[in-house]
């Protein structure tokens, strides 16, 4: 047997999975993410600990000879973060998360102090407020105690696995996610850092996805329940395990991820990059390759703040249901996503939602359907980009709490103009942690053994409505307009 950990955002999944028949049986926790000032997103990682004791409490608990058979442990976890550990291996302060917007001087200092071109050919990514190393100068800059008092400097998913094995490291698809490692050459970019001012022997030592990172001790199968001596791999940032899990292990294919977050990501063998950095590229998983990808920040999270903070609504299936009962373009509705500011293709962390087109027509139905239509037409602008780099799109599969509404899956096919297809495990994630467990151990010869193994997809697919997919791309450009007619005002607002 296989355990898949996935630190998400929202909450904590675990996995324990069958590798010969693919069975597979979940436990998941959910917890909140910390807001203690405008812009400030975090959480501690205490509740992350918290959380995969209770998940395992329960497999354990309600599948006992199961558990007790579990030959191997990978992880997938949310990426960016920054957490933050002394030399007793504990949390010195709240972990910095993705969402969190207070480095945005920093990344600014960032941009003055590195040149252009080695931003460009080295990390191949823009800075963003909310990846490590932005967040990390801000704690250097703000908190000196808590940067005296670090050790080292890892992301979520890489701090349960040092609780689990006492073992303080992280892995490439994590680490080229910080704004601080050579993309190319798969290490830390320890010229780049020493020009930020940061402390070289903060960073941990890094390996690949798929390597040992140590076995479960005595004082952690103490704590879970875990067999000691079980070993656990190093695993992967959450948007690489889920193309694992998703079996887009080949160019061409692409996934469209509605999590808290959103994606659009393929594979690729060489590291491609948007010369104007509007996308991501980070190294993948396996075979040494990478993942170019772009990302929206409020995804899932859009759908959240509607549920819970406008319609006070009891599940996500009642959202789904008004979107279902009102057209295309919703009479005119438009939403822009932009809650927490945007990364491909503005990357404005100022940038913020608007509903526009509000008349007494509308309701809590157009409401709906707009917020599903804004989400996706911000994951088209990352689609339109990887055309234009000749990436070609042979087929989208639909992943995260996005795939699992019909309305939304239609909305993506007719808004791309692609079929989209679902894979019949749901959360890909742990199965990416699972293949990469299984990888690492010997189970699986490689990726691609696993994935034909494991991975299926549903017989339904939704095919592209080609009147209605010609109508949204005339919505899109008004999308896109509305945007940048106020790019100015959002820059003035001071937020």
């Amino acid at each position: 047997m296989l355990l898949g950990i996935d630190v998400g955002t929202s909450g904590l999944k675990a996995m324990l999975l069958n590798p010969e028949t693919g069975m597979s049986i979940l436990a998941y926790r959910e917890y909140d993410v910390t807001m203690p000032k405008t812009g400030f997103a975090e959480q501690s990682p205490d509740l992350w600990w918290k959380a995969l004791i209770a998940c395992l409490n329960e497999l354990r608990a309600k599948n006992t000879a199961i558990f007790e058979k579990i030959d191997a442990i990978g992880f997938s976890g949310q990426m960016h973060g920054l957490v933050m550990v002394g030399k007793n291996k504990e949390a010195v302060t709240n972990a910095i998360l993705w969402l969190d917007q207070r480095s945005e001087r920093q990344t600014r200092a960032f941009q003055e102090k590195i040149p252009s071109e080695e931003i460009a050919t080295v990390i191949q990514n823009r800075p963003f407020p909310g990846f490590a190393v932005p967040s990390f100068m801000w704690i250097q800059e703000n908190e000196k105690d808590i940067y005296r008092d670090c050790y080292k400097i890892m992301q979520p998913k890489d701090y349960l696995r040092m609780k689990l094995t006492g073992a303080i490291g992280t892995e490439v698809s994590d680490a080229s996610a910080t704004a601080g490692f050579d993309i190319k050459n798969r290490k830390w970019a320890f010229d780049l850092l020493d020009k930020l001012g940061l402390d070289p022997e903060k960073f941990p030592d890094c390996r690949e996805s798929v390597d040992l990172a140590g076995v479960i001790t005595a004082e952690a199968a103490k704590a879970t329940g875990l067999r000691k001596g079980i070993p656990v791999v190093f695993g992967a940032g959450d948007q690489q395990a889920q193309s694992i899990g998703n079996g887009a292990v080949c160019e061409g294919l692409f996934i469209s991820n509605i999590g808290t977050g959103g994606q659009i990501a393929t594979y690729s063998e060489k590291d491609i990059y948007d010369k104007k950095l509007r996308t991501h590229t980070f190294c993948h998983a396996v075979n040494k390759a990478y993942t170019i990808y772009g990302a929206a920040l409020c995804s899932g999270m859009s759908i959240k703040w509607l549920k819970n903070n406008v319609f006070d609504a009891e599940s996500y299936d009642e959202i789904s249901a008004l979107a279902q009962q009102a057209p295309p373009c919703s009479e005119e509705l438009i939403y822009l996503p932009y809650l927490a500011g945007e990364r491909t293709p503005h990357m404005d962390p100022k940038a913020r939602g608007i509903f526009f087109g509000l008349t007494m027509r509308h309701d809590k139905r157009h409401f709906a359907r707009a917020v599903m239509e804004g989400v996706t037409f911000s994951l088209r602008d990352s689609l339109e980009l990887f055309e234009k780099m000749n990436l070609p799109v042979e087929r989208i599969i639909a992943s995260g709490g996005g795939a699992n509404s019909k309305i939304w899956l239609r909305i993506q096919a007719d808004i791309f103009g692609k079929e989209i297809v679902v894979s019949d495990v749901r959360e890909q994630a742990c199965l990416g942690a699972c293949i990469l467990a299984g990888i690492g151990t010997g189970m699986f010869g490689d990726v691609q053994e696993a994935v034909r193994k494991l991975v299926t997809f549903k017989k339904e697919t939704y095919e592209p409505d080609m009147k209605a997919h010609e109508r949204y791309g005339l919505t899109y450009r008004q999308f896109q307009k509305i945007y940048d007619a106020n790019k100015e005002l959002f820059a003035a607002n001071g937020h």
